[in-house]
């Protein structure tokens, strides 16, 4: 790895799928207030707030030892404290914006859950990579929860369709982080049989979805409309199954699985639009 490298995993988020795993909650939540009549501007301080906090923890990690790329010289020790310090300071701006004259106070509980979910995830992380793929779904739990609180601020209401917005995200990054993993571990699969035999606890995980999706959706919790913005991804998962066997690219998967959650967030928001 050279300079130019060093310095970028120093302060950049490595962890390219959380990206989406932000930025797709945080544009469901709010397109589905703004359709609800909600006001556009407060989107401004949270999403400030919420991409300085995002590429915060990187810098912070590096510079206390606990990444996996750490500061080592003095000048990378000075990089990473300076962008730490002005991430900070960014945050902290935006957060006061928000929350200026006793505004949005409903976000002090989706923070407090938010922050729960990253120091739980900071333990588990502790177990080893064995805990790898525990450690993704609590911290995926915490990205999402930008649904919400983007939906709240825009329409300042937390109701049904708040927490129904976190859960479809969180279960789609579930469903994203468990087949990624999959075609790592799956890499060297050439048969059907081979792919059953490693991918089966990722088969179970897409069954347990769709009747988890299909009880909601029948008790009124869920609408049917928006229950179909999982078809991409679960058709993808099946097929894998089935499909000829190929060698792990893993940009391309990347920018596949962008490509998904692209078109998840596009058909939850217009199903959640009909009637």
């Amino acid at each position: 790895m050279n300079a130019a490298e060093r310095r970028h995993s120093l302060i950049f988020p490595r962890e390219h799928g959380a990206w989406g795993i932000l930025l797709v909650p945080l544009a469901t939540g709010a397109s589905v207030g703004l359709l609800a009549g909600g006001r556009a501007w407060p989107l401004a301080p949270l999403s400030i707030a919420v991409l300085a906090l995002f590429l915060l923890r990187t810098p912070v990690e590096s510079w206390m030892g606990t990444a996996p790329v750490r500061a080592r010289t003095h000048d990378e020790v000075a990089l990473v404290r300076n962008t730490a310090l002005a991430l900070a300071a960014v945050s902290l701006t935006a957060l006061l914006w928000l929350f200026w004259g006793g505004r949005n106070p409903g976000l002090l509980w989706i923070g407090a859950e938010a922050g729960a979910a990253f120091i739980a995830q900071t333990a588990v992380k502790r177990a080893g990579r064995s805990a790898r793929t525990a450690a993704q779904m609590i911290g995926a739990a915490g990205l999402t929860l930008v649904a919400p609180a983007a939906y709240y601020v825009v329409s300042g209401r937390q109701d049904g369709a708040a927490w129904s917005l976190w859960i479809a995200n969180l279960l789609f990054a579930a469903n994203q982080i468990q087949f990624v993993q999959l075609r790592i571990r799956a890499a060297h699969a050439m048969k059907p049989n081979e792919k059953l035999s490693i991918g089966r606890v990722f088969l179970g995980g897409q069954i347990v979805l769709m009747v988890l999706l299909a009880l909601a959706c029948a008790d009124h919790l869920f609408r049917w409309y928006a229950a179909m913005a999982f078809l991409p991804v679960l058709f993808r998962g099946f097929a894998w199954f089935v499909s000829a066997s190929e060698p792990l690219a893993i940009h391309a998967l990347g920018r596949r699985e962008l490509i998904y959650a692209g078109a998840f967030g596009i058909l939850l928001v217009l199903g959640l639009q009909l009637p």
